[in-house]
Order: C-alpha cells, then sequence, then structure tokens
C-alpha cells in the first residue's frame, strides 16, 4: 500500500511539474516528422494482464515494418528528436501515465512483450506477482542496450539468449529483495544517471 500511495503521489506530481517540458516535446516531435506523438505498444503486466505502455514516439510512423523489433545501434528508423528523446530518456516520461492508471510502477521489473514473456513463462510467473516498473536493476545494468546490441552478430538472438537471461535474473532478485530504501537508491541512480547522459 506504501508502495502504491507513493507512486501516485510521486507520478501526479511529476506530470504536473513536467507538464511544460512534455508540451514542447509533443510539439518538436509533431514538427519532426509524421506520425502520433505518442508510441503505444503491449507489454505484459502483473498477473500477466496485458496492458498498452506509454512512450514518446521516437521513431518514423511506419517503423514496425522496416526492422526488428529491438532496436539496434544507430538504427536507421529513428527521426532526429528521437535519438535526442532516446539519449536523455525522457521518451520514458509518459509512463508516468502507466503509473497513476495502476499498470506500472516507477520501481519494478520492466515490462516486456508478450513473445518474450511467453518464452520465459516460468520466471515470469514469479516476477509478475509485482507491478513492472520505468527503472529497475536491469535498466540501469543496460541503459545503453541498443548500443550492446550494434556489435552483435544477430541482435535478435543476442537479446533473447544473453541480455534478457540477465535481466530476468535482476529482475527475480528485485522482487525477493525489494524494499523502500531499494526503491530510493534505484531512483537516485536513475536520476544521475540520466544527467550524466545529458
Amino acid at each position: 500500500m506504501l508502495k502504491r500511495a507513493i507512486d501516485l503521489v510521486a507520478a501526479g506530481t511529476g506530470l504536473l511539474l513536467l507538464a511544460p517540458l512534455l508540451m514542447l516535446v509533443a510539439m518538436l516531435i509533431k514538427l519532426d516528422s509524421a506520425g502520433p506523438i505518442f508510441f503505444r505498444q503491449e507489454r505484459i503486466g502483473r498477473r500477466f494482464r496485458p496492458f498498452l505502455i506509454y512512450k514518446f514516439r521516437t521513431m518514423v510512423k511506419q517503423a514496425p515494418q522496416l526492422g526488428l523489433a529491438i532496436t539496434v545501434g544507430q538504427d536507421a528508423r529513428i527521426t532526429r528528436m528521437g535519438r535526442l528523446l532516446r539519449r536523455t530518456k525522457i521518451d520514458e516520461l509518459p509512463q508516468l501515465i502507466n503509473v497513476l492508471k495502476g499498470e506500472m510502477s516507477l520501481v519494478g521489473p520492466r515490462p516486456e512483450v508478450p513473445e518474450y514473456v511467453a518464452a520465459f513463462r516460468q520466471q515470469y510467473e514469479e516476477i509478475l506477482s509485482m507491478r513492472p516498473g520505468i527503472t529497475d536493476l536491469a535498466s540501469l545494468k543496460f541503459i545503453d542496450e541498443a548500443s550492446l546490441l550494434a556489435r552483435a552478430r544477430d541482435p535478435e538472438r543476442t537479446y533473447r539468449e544473453c541480455v534478457l537471461p540477465q535481466k530476468l535474473a535482476l529482475a527475480r532478485k528485485y522482487v525477493k529483495e525489494h524494499s523502500f530504501k531499494m526503491d530510493a537508491l534505484l531512483m537516485a541512480r536513475t536520476v544521475c544517471g540520466l544527467f550524466r547522459r545529458s
């Protein structure tokens, strides 16, 4: 209950304080390329309930038809504005809406697409006992995931066989050890990491 109360207060306050920035970003996305402001994608949430995750759109409108489901290196589908949003992680801010709706938490295992959840169903039985989050241990370890995958001969296979199993192990560690202190530390490390990237 305390975790949920903190999520509600922090997400609501964050959206209010960041409203000018969010409106500016929305305007710049529309000026930069054709397409919607938001990118919405199905992810699997707590107790395997699907939901639509919100992000600012960082790719061209027809991106799903032009390449992989994962993003690799300097992906040609990423727009000029999208590169800035991804580098600073500002594209993730609309997920505060998911937090308000109760689909996500500020801190928790990152939600995955149905395909990968189905492939690792047994591990997700434990992981999805709690709400997925905007940041977690894996988000910090793989903060530059696209560059890592760009060096792989087969990026999708590398993600499925090497990166995702590590993310799952970190997610299970969080589920077992999470606490208010741990959440506060992860949030602080996330904010510090974003300032360094900016």
